[in-house]
This record gives C-alpha cells, sequence and structure tokens, in this order.
C-alpha cells in the first residue's frame, strides 16, 4: 500500500474539531452538550444576505471572476470598507473561499518553503494548517494570561528574526484571546516591519466585534508599510455567515495581488450564490450590528465573570472578538475536555471547550488552558458554566481545588 507524504502526516487535527466524535457519541446517550469549543455564532444571519439568494433570477450558475465579482469588490472598497475608514481600491480585493483560503494563498504566494512568519501565540489553531500546507515555518512569540496576551515586548519579536524571516502574522481582535492590539501596538509592529522590510499579515475578520468603548485599528491604516501589509477578511462573523465561504485578500501591494489572482484562477473561482449573498450583506442595516453588539456584550460580561468566580479558574476580560482563554485547575487540558464528553455529565448536560495545547506551537505551553466561545444565549451560557463548576469538581486529574 502506497504512503502518504510527509507533508499529510504533519497536518495538524484540529483541537476545534477533534473531539466531535466524542461530542455524538454523548448526543448518542441523550447527554446535551453546549458547544463553547467552535466560533459558530447562533445570531441569524440578516435578511437581507437570505433574499438575495431567495431572489436570485439566475438559471445558470456559472463561474464567477476569479478574483470575486466586480460589483461585490467594488461594493466592499466604495461603501464597507469606506464606511470603516479604510480607503482601497476594488483592484486591492481578491475574493477567496473563506478567510482561510485568503491566508493560505498570502502565505503561498509571499513566502517560500522554509520561510519563516513570527507569530504572538497562542494563536489561531488553524494557522499551524496553514503553514504546514504552504511549507512555511512559524516561530512563536509567547503572550501569556497574565499580561492578558498583549503584545508581547517588541524585543522579542526582534530577537527571532533570522534570514528566513519574511513575515509576522496577527489576529486583531485575536482568536483565541479576545485581545485587541492598540494603535501603539500595531504602530510598534509597524517600525519593525519597516526595518526589516517583512510583511505584515493580518486577519482581522472580528472588526466588529470590540467591547467597552475600544476601537479597532486596521493595519491597512498604518503609514510606511503600504505595500507590506497584506489584510485578510471574512463575512463569517461579521454577519453571521459561517457556511457561505467568503472572505478577501486585500493588499495596495499589486504583486501581491496579481501572484493571488493566480492561485484564485486556478482554483477557477469563489462560489456563486454566497457572493451574491455576501454583496447584499453590505447593506445590512446598522441596527442589526447594534443588537449583535449588545448581545455578545452580555455574553461576555456574564461568562467572564461566572468564570472567574469558579475556585481556581483565571479568566481575562477580552476586549474583542467573542473568545476567552481560561485557565482551568486541571492537569492536561486535552484529558479534560474527553473526559467532559466521555465520562461526565450534570444533569444529562456536559460541556465541549476547545482544548489550549492546540492553539500553542509549543506543545508544553496552554495544558491548563481552554478556549470558551461565547457564542450562545445567556441562558444556555449558564448551564454550560454550572456543567463546567460540577465537571471540575469531579474531574480526577484536577488541581488547586
Amino acid at each position: 500500500m502506497p504512503t502518504i507524504s510527509s507533508k499529510g502526516e504533519r497536518l495538524p487535527a484540529s483541537p476545534i474539531r477533534k473531539l466531535v466524535p466524542y461530542a455524538e457519541a454523548a448526543k448518542a446517550r441523550g447527554t446535551k452538550v453546549y458547544h463553547l469549543n467552535i466560533g459558530q455564532p447562533d445570531i441569524p444571519t440578516p435578511v437581507v444576505a437570505l433574499e438575495s439568494v431567495w431572489h436570485e433570477p439566475a438559471r445558470i450558475i456559472e463561474y464567477t471572476h476569479s478574483a470575486g465579482n466586480e460589483s461585490y469588490r467594488r461594493k466592499l472598497a466604495e461603501t464597507y470598507y469606506k464606511g470603516v475608514g479604510i480607503e482601497i481600491d476594488p483592484k486591492d480585493i481578491i475574493v477567496t473561499v473563506g478567510g482561510s483560503e485568503g491566508l493560505l494563498i498570502a502565505m503561498t504566494v509571499c513566502m517560500d518553503a522554509g520561510d519563516e512568519a513570527l507569530v504572538p501565540e497562542p494563536f489561531y489553531a488553524n494557522y499551524n494548517g496553514f503553514a504546514a500546507e504552504s511549507g512555511i515555518i512559524l516561530k512563536p512569540i509567547n503572550s501569556t494570561i497574565e499580561t492578558d496576551f498583549a503584545l508581547p515586548p517588541i524585543e522579542e519579536f526582534e530577537r527571532y528574526i533570522t534570514p528566513r524571516t519574511k513575515a509576522i502574522l496577527i489576529c486583531n481582535p485575536n482568536n483565541p484571546t479576545g485581545y485587541l492590539y492598540s494603535r501603539e501596538e500595531l504602530e510598534v509592529l509597524r517600525d519593525l516591519v519597516k526595518k526589516y522590510d517583512l510583511f505584515l499579515f493580518c486577519d482581522e475578520v472580528y472588526r466588529e466585534f470590540c467591547y467597552d468603548g475600544a476601537v479597532h485599528h486596521s493595519v491597512l491604516n498604518l503609514e510606511g508599510i503600504e505595500q507590506n501589509v497584506v489584510m485578510i477578511d471574512s463575512v463569517s462573523k461579521r454577519y453571521s455567515m459561517c457556511g457561505a465561504r467568503i472572505g478577501t485578500i486585500i493588499s495596495r501591494n499589486r504583486e501581491v495581488t496579481a501572484a493571488a489572482l493566480r492561485v484564485g484562477q486556478a482554483r477557477l473561482c469563489p462560489p456563486f450564490y454566497e457572493q451574491i449573498a455576501a454583496e447584499a450583506a453590505v447593506d445590512t442595516p446598522k441596527s442589526y450590528f447594534e443588537q449583535v453588539h449588545q448581545e455578545y456584550t452580555d455574553r461576555r460580561n456574564y461568562i467572564v465573570n461566572a468564570l472567574n468566580e469558579i475556585p481556581g479558574v483565571h479568566c481575562p476580560m477580552p476586549r474583542g472578538a467573542f473568545y476567552a482563554m481560561v485557565r482551568l485547575p486541571i492537569d492536561d487540558c486535552d484529558r479534560f475536555a474527553r473526559w467532559m464528553l466521555e465520562e461526565f455529565s450534570y444533569q444529562g448536560q456536559t460541556v465541549m471547550v476547545a482544548p489550549g495545547t492546540g492553539f500553542y506551537a509549543n506543545p508544553a505551553l496552554g495544558k491548563d488552558e481552554v478556549r470558551i466561545a461565547y457564542v450562545l444565549k445567556v441562558d444556555d451560557l449558564k448551564n454550560a458554566v454550572t456543567c463546567l463548576r460540577e465537571g471540575l469538581k469531579a474531574y480526577p486529574g484536577r488541581t488547586n481545588l
């Protein structure tokens, strides 16, 4: 029997999804599972997006442009991005099959195999997979729960720069920590990018989710590195359209967008109906976002405060996105997450969390952490926290209780 490639063997399983079989088995036993493991909002998709598909008169589902529909790219530039203070040309935009493909393409066209990208950790787990697919090397710079996962000192970044360093990768607001980088932190990164002439990749898919009056600052507005910036965006979270798989690569560097387009031509095009829905979603009324913002603020405030009341638990207050990294009094987060699904239930209910180890490149880190996605209604979050509290009491590998 032929063997798969070494690259295929190295591809990591998703820490967010690898426990799905255990959750399905728990449900089959009649246990209700509260999914705090994945950023799938329960917020309704805007009606304007749904109706655009329902009323689309096309009778042939045709190939679209490899860069994405021109009308969509123009509407993004002239309406959406201009509305959030970002001035770009439609030609700066390549529509991708989700933000995931966008980042994978960016890595592929900006970096050669063996090149290095510096990334603060913990970081979105799938970055590991994208790096393995594109052949690049992620060099993690550790941030800690003690500082609420703030940007590590810039001296740490500079210490890790080698002749193979080609890029810095950040997510702002951050998944999995919920940390929102300040203008000052971004300007420090800008100066480093300029000094070493690096690419700055930034995943900004959670732009709309900022709390306590905090303001999101886009890397596209950093002066002096216009040709270095590659921004990744997506409709998944903004409009609760995760299954639509529409994202974007945005860069003023025309060599980057030209190369990204060549990759786009090889995979032919982004999907037909999803672009129609995404274009219509740009017209989502402001009231939708106001309601969503209030809902997530309430969820965040409840779950962070409730978690911090559990003995031995520490959860920083996120300022963006809808995730929190939580330190638990446990010996091994992977073991704990599986145990909660296989061996524990409280009043017929249990919780599914994402083990923290999957968000670090260093296997020694994150063993007592889990990522929580507060994407459920407050009443469900209350039940989930109760299950988690009771689970921590019963878990055989508990510590500091």
